[in-house]
């Protein structure tokens, strides 16, 4: 029978390997719901059952984008009904503070799986090969959250449980808006620290970049293709215009006007053209197009600045390339209207996990300024709560036969579960 006395190290290790044969059918099981924006629903119910199972209170933290709306980190979203995507909190509460208080988050929305005939098996079917799982979701990031449970699950197995309050939280949006992570912070879910299992291949982050969408409505003039100098293609002033934002981004790589954090990255930041239609008809010249964009800037850049930028060069692009004449651009800002963050590298968060991913994997932890973003930015910026990201190592995420390595999603629980030991303290479960 389990005692009072806290378990070894190499006790929590050996629960955790115990548990993979549960966490990789989870995994399996989570991958298989199609948890696209919209759709989370299915998700956000198995990940429900699976808290309730180890123990945790559920709390459902809906999200109303009215009442989000003017907050800090608040980004307009896309065409969603939130009715039904409730995320989903699982609640550890000891009554007693014995240690510190600690948030494991993760997001259940995937991107879009792209033409399912190219993947080498369908997308939301999910697939073991070679000591990895593939499947849209896998890696980013149903593993993470497989890895925050069943580290969670581990203790219990031990006869275990936190001391101190400790919250697994799957939330909706974090690859479009981040709403989701933000719904939870303005309800007041903080701690003492917050890890979230991106698939960072076990690198702790430090830095992130700022993201902004866009959405830009190019009109222009319908004419017969047989004479289309009769008329302003659409489509071509999109392309167009997508060429001077690029260039725009481009100027804000420069050395004189780049963050600290990327000083040794190649190209930190990036200008995307994500998503573009128009025209209606092979024989007219088309008359309006929409592209949505999407621009990266550094950390510490004001939001209102980025568009201003942007604003300008859509304006002197209008007024001096003869490409654009004729052509109106409308903007709408919807999407990510993220900004950008830094953590601090030396602080107990960092320093704990930095000495237990040591012990666990017998390397020392690298850095990341990634130059993507993640619902750290909500903790850091404007949840007074100390963040990182460790997650596991994957491959191909928002591309085509994504996967992850299922023995780093294992190594990252045993990582988790040391960590909540040493962070919240243990106590016999009651």
């Amino acid at each position: 029978m389990p005692g009072s006395t806290p378990p070894s190290s190499q006790r929590i290790d050996h629960a955790v390997r115990d548990l993979e044969g549960v966490a990789v059918d989870r995994l399996a099981t989570l991958v298989a719901e199609d948890s696209q924006v919209g759709r989370e629903a299915g998700a956000l119910e198995r990940l429900a059952q699976w808290y309730a199972e180890a123990g945790l209170a559920i709390q459902r933290v809906p999200v109303d984008p009215a009442a989000l709306d003017g907050q800090p980190g608040f980004s307009p979203p896309l065409e969603h009904d939130y009715r039904g995507r409730d995320n989903v909190v699982g609640v550890h509460d000891p009554g007693t503070r014995g240690g510190r208080s600690l948030i494991l988050n993760g997001h259940v929305d995937v991107v879009p799986p792209g033409p399912a005939a190219m993947w080498a098996t369908p997308p939301f079917e999910p697939s073991v090969r070679d000591g990895r799982m593939y499947g849209r979701g896998a890696g980013d990031m149903k593993a993470g959250l497989i890895a925050a449970l069943t580290a969670v699950d581990a203790l219990r197995t031990l006869g275990f449980e936190p001391a101190a309050p400790l919250q697994l939280q799957s939330v909706i949006e974090e690859e479009c808006t981040g709403n989701g992570a933000l719904a939870c912070v303005h309800a007041g879910y903080t701690a003492d620290a917050a890890i979230i299992p991106e698939p960072f291949n076990q690198t702790l982050l430090v830095a992130q970049v700022g993201v902004m969408w866009a959405r830009l409505t190019v009109s222009g003039r319908p004419g017969h293709v047989l004479d289309t100098g009769g008329g302003v293609n659409a489509i071509d002033a999109a392309h167009r215009l997508c060429n001077h934002l690029a260039a725009l981004v481009e100027s804000w790589n420069a050395p004189e006007r780049r963050h600290p954090a990327w000083a040794d990255h190649p190209h930190p930041l990036n200008f995307n053209l994500g998503r573009i239609t128009g025209g209606d008809w092979a024989s007219t010249v088309p008359p309006q197009a929409v592209a949505d964009i999407r621009v990266g800037f550094f950390p510490d850049t004001d939001l209102a600045a980025v568009r201003a930028e942007i604003d300008a060069v859509i304006e002197q692009a209008l007024a001096d390339d003869p490409a654009l004449a004729g052509a109106t651009i409308d903007r709408q800002w919807r999407g990510f209207q993220a900004e950008g963050c830094t953590m601090a590298r030396e602080q107990p968060l960092m320093d704990q996990l930095a000495t237990i991913h040591h012990e666990v994997t017998g390397n020392e932890i690298v850095p990341l300024a990634t130059t993507a973003t993640t619902d750290a930015r909500f903790f850091e910026r404007y949840g007074d709560t100390p963040v990182t990201c460790y997650g596991p190592e994957a491959n191909a995420i928002h591309g085509i036969d994504e996967s992850v390595s299922i023995a780093s999603m294992m190594e990252v629980s045993a990582v988790l579960a040391r960590f909540i030991a040493a962070w919240c303290g243990l106590r016999p479960l009651r």
